[in-house]
């Protein structure tokens, strides 16, 4: 059984503004208030296309997972876990187009997550906004057999994932506003 779900969510910000915002997100010192979850980040790869001009870049992100449900705990032998992810960006400036790829690196025997996602020009406002869409897939594996069990844990996970979305979205936002004022010319009295 695989759980599916997609997000969208439109920025009332330009599309460059959005994307330098969403770069910072982990890195910005408030961040971790808001995404208690991130442990640890590190750029393992990056390389600009001469031709096409485009950014590549792979990061590896350190997770911790909420309380895990009954069944994994006896399992697993623990109440949280610590899962390691791998983070795959493409940034198309000419194109204006960014596109995340993560997929989790650790604890694929148990649970398979690919969430991908996109930032591109609103259709109806490309200059001032951005439309942002995540769609994320999960899979309970050796649970399958189980099908109740493994709707529960794929359903805990989409919940716990898409809480974090909003408090990644938020993130973005906050920079997104400080990435404004910063560019806003001083009033002078």
């Amino acid at each position: 059984m695989v759980r599916a779900y997609t997000q969208e969510h439109v920025y009332h910000h330009p599309w460059d503004r959005v994307t330098t915002a969403a770069w910072r997100k982990f890195t910005d010192p408030d961040t971790p208030a808001l995404l208690s979850h991130i442990v640890d980040v590190h750029t393992l790869h990056r390389r600009l296309d001469p031709a096409s001009g485009r950014l590549h870049a792979v990061r590896s992100i350190t997770v911790r997972s909420p309380p895990l449900p009954f069944i994994l705990r006896r399992i697993l032998g623990q109440d949280a876990v610590v899962c390691h992810c791998v983070e795959s960006t493409v940034v198309d400036a000419r194109g204006r187009s960014m596109e995340i790829v993560v997929r989790n690196a650790s604890l694929r025997g148990l649970l398979e997550v690919e969430e991908r996602s996109t930032y591109r020009p609103h259709p109806d406002r490309p200059e001032g906004w951005t439309a942002f869409r995540q769609q994320t897939s999960i899979r309970c594996k050796p649970l399958s057999a189980l099908a109740a069990v493994a709707e529960k844990v794929e359903q805990r996970c989409a919940e716990r994932f898409q809480q974090n979305s909003v408090k990644g979205r938020e993130v973005v936002e906050r920079i997104c506003k400080f990435l404004e004022a910063e560019a806003s010319p001083a009033i002078s009295c």
